[in-house]
């Protein structure tokens, strides 16, 4: 019914709006789950704090084109301390005049934006409505207290995800699959996703193998398979079904080994 609405030669605002009143009265619509006004608060200062990120990892990146475009040699490992930059600026000889004052002006920048993050970070910690939830998550293996916010916020209400499945499609951990009789096929992973925790769960599920011998194990078998990606992508999955059930069961997380050694 909605695709006769674009493609109908006899069209109009009345005949158009009768088709959607006809379809949300048998309920042919798909629902759309809307977070509370609590949540979306919370949640758009956690996006700002990436923002931040990202004008921070510009700056540093400028900061180094500069050195290297006038010759300067630095030590990659050491650039954006505070007392190699501090002793690189005003006593290195190569560092010419002219770039000094832009130098400066890009750490200040980089500082207040630092100190602004961390800021954001540590209120959004301390909240009595997220303290406890992120306080278990972060039991789980290669879960850190980004990851742990990001899940909380963009979650949101873990009930809403009848199975694991759908927690990993919403995460954008599955690829887009196309099927034709008996045969099907998957394609890349899917753009119908929160692109804000697929981001995190990736570069969290790029850590979590060497704090955890589960994750480490799983990571080796795919990787064996000869796709680096993929294996990543499988550990992230685990990763949520490891949060989902710390999410649902309201409780610390606890390995395989100690579950075992408990029931023996």
């Amino acid at each position: 019914m909605l695709r006769a609405i674009a493609a109908a030669k006899k069209k109009n605002d009345r005949i158009d709006a009768s088709k959607l009143a006809d379809c949300l009265r048998c309920d042919f619509l798909p629902e759309c789950h809307m977070m509370p006004a609590a949540i979306r608060d919370r949640r758009r200062t956690l996006r700002y704090r990436h923002l931040l990120v990202r004008q921070m990892v510009q700056m540093k990146n400028r900061v180094s084109g500069l050195l290297m475009e006038t010759g300067v040699e630095y030590n990659k490992q050491r650039l954006h301390k505070v007392s190699y930059f501090r002793e690189l600026v005003s006593g290195h000889e190569e560092v010419h005049p002219s770039i000094r004052p832009l130098l400066k002006l890009s750490r200040e920048t980089i500082e207040r934006c630092q100190k602004t993050e961390y800021a954001l970070v540590s209120s959004l910690q301390r909240d009595p409505m997220l303290a406890d939830r992120i306080k278990r998550l972060r039991t789980v293996p290669g879960v850190g207290p980004i990851t742990a916010l990001t899940w909380a916020l963009e979650i949101g209400d873990v009930s809403r995800f009848r199975t694991i499945k759908n927690a990993i499609s919403y995460c954008g951990l599955c690829g887009d699959e196309r099927s034709s009789a008996d045969k099907m096929m998957r394609m890349p992973l899917s753009k119908q996703r929160n692109k804000h925790i697929q981001r995190v769960l990736v570069e969290a599920a790029k850590l979590a193998p060497r704090q955890s011998h589960e994750l480490a194990v799983i990571y080796d078998r795919e990787k064996q398979k000869g796709n680096g990606n993929r294996a990543t992508l499988a550990v992230a999955r685990k990763m949520v079904a490891y949060l989902l059930a710390v999410d649902r069961q309201q409780r610390d997380f606890t390995p395989a080994e100690e579950r075992r050694t408990a029931a023996a």
